[in-house]
């Protein structure tokens, strides 16, 4: 696994920092989360039909 060591995490931060700057970090991990929020209820609704029973699905048409 990667990042194991706190050396390696403020490496990767520093990194960040140098590329995106300080007033970019805030706004690009807000879209970062936002983004994961979207994607995980995509995946419970998909989920979620997978687990609904076929006739209950022609029921709704």
């Amino acid at each position: 696994m990667f990042l194991k060591e706190p050396s390696h995490i403020i490496l990767l931060l520093v990194a960040l920092i140098l590329l995106f700057g300080a007033k970019r970090l805030p706004d690009s991990a807000r879209s970062i989360a936002r983004s994961l929020k979207i994607f995980k209820s995509e995946i419970k609704d998909v989920s979620d039909e997978e687990k609904k029973p076929k006739n209950e699905g022609d029921l709704e048409k």
